[in-house]
């Protein structure tokens, strides 16, 4: 029974991303909320890297390594992620900011939408194996899990849709890739039932944790940052990025 009740809450804690969603297309999707979701994003995007993928890297590896070995682990599998976003560069379309025409202010934009999407996915399916394996131990504990993660899902969503649906103004695909990002914590759940928890080492999933944060860390210093620095309004900024922080503490409550 409760591997069923492990596979429904992963299938459910993916869709606060759509609620993400949902507020966007509610307020028209204008520059301000798309710049302002940029800013709450890069408040979750740090605070999640802070207090969630190096700890729980850390914790992975040392069930073997040592904290020098789990460290060099952590800073190698983040170099790798931060090389995949990286190479990913060359296959999204150009997305420089040479002027500030409007063609050249939506490809920027849908290309942070892209690489965001690209380690929300990993990120996703990690949370979901967690998530999955929680419920087998403990269904209260897994009812909690589930509510911090769909809380610091909602701002991801809004960024996703804000940045994706700015650069190709189709709502429809907009909403199916949202869809597809949304099922992704189900499918690490989907993962863990079929192959059972003991195929999945805690190495593996520390690995991943450390590609997930390098991929973080890449959005966080060649994305978000440099798109945030060209605002005219700082303040509204400040104040998106500090809802991003308490958004992530508070999820962390749960």
């Amino acid at each position: 029974m409760k591997m069923y009740q492990g596979l429904v809450l992963t299938f459910i804690v993916g869709f606060f991303i759509i609620i993400g969603s949902i507020i966007v297309f509610k307020t028209k999707n204008n520059d301000k909320i798309v710049n302002f979701s940029i800013s709450i994003a890069l408040g979750v995007m740090a605070s999640l890297a802070i207090l969630e993928l190096i700890p729980e890297s850390f914790e992975m590896f040392q069930e073997e390594f040592d904290v020098l070995k789990s460290f060099l682990l952590i800073v190698a599998s983040g170099f790798i992620g931060f090389g995949l976003l990286k190479v990913l560069d060359h296959f999204i379309p150009d997305h420089e900011r040479e002027d500030n025409s409007k063609k050249e202010k939506e490809e920027h934009l849908y290309h942070i939408g892209i690489v965001s999407s690209v380690a929300l996915v990993i990120h996703n399916i990690i949370e979901g194996m967690a998530l999955y394996t929680s419920t087998l131990a403990s269904l209260k504990m897994a009812l909690l899990m589930s509510f911090g993660i769909g809380l610091h899902n909602i701002p991801l969503g809004m960024i996703i849709t804000s940045t994706f649906y700015k650069g190709n103004h189709n709502k429809k695909k907009t909403i199916l890739w949202l869809l597809g990002i949304s099922l992704s914590t189900f499918v690490g759940g989907v993962l863990i039932f079929i192959l059972g928890d003991h195929f999945i080492t805690n190495n593996i999933l520390g690995i991943l944790l450390g590609i997930t944060l390098g991929m973080v860390i890449y959005i966080i210093l060649l994305e978000f940052i440099p798109h945030i620095k060209s605002l005219k309004n700082k303040k509204d900024s400040i104040i998106g990025i500090l809802s991003g922080i308490i958004i992530l503490l508070l999820s962390q409550l749960f």
